[in-house]
C-alpha cells in the first residue's frame, strides 16, 4: 500500500533524525584528505602521461629514421 505524501514526509523526517551527522572537525578532516588524495592522483597521472609521451616520441623518432 502506498503512503500519502504527508505520511511519506513524516517518515522521511523520522529517518533523518536517526542520521549521525559528521562534526565540523570530521568534515574538515575529510575534505583535506580528499584534496590531498586528488592532488597526489593528479600529480601521478601527469607524470605518467609525460613519461609515456616521452617514450612514444622516442619510438616515433627511431621509426622515422629508418
Amino acid at each position: 500500500m502506498k503512503a500519502s505524501p504527508l505520511q511519506f514526509f513524516q517518515q522521511v523526517k523520522v529517518e533523518v533524525k536517526k542520521v549521525t551527522w559528521p562534526t565540523k572537525k570530521e568534515t574538515i578532516a575529510s575534505t583535506v584528505a580528499v584534496f590531498i588524495m586528488v592532488t597526489l592522483a593528479a600529480t601521478f597521472l601527469f607524470l605518467a602521461d609525460q613519461i609515456l609521451a616521452w617514450g612514444v616520441d622516442k619510438i616515433l623518432t627511431i621509426g622515422s629514421g629508418l
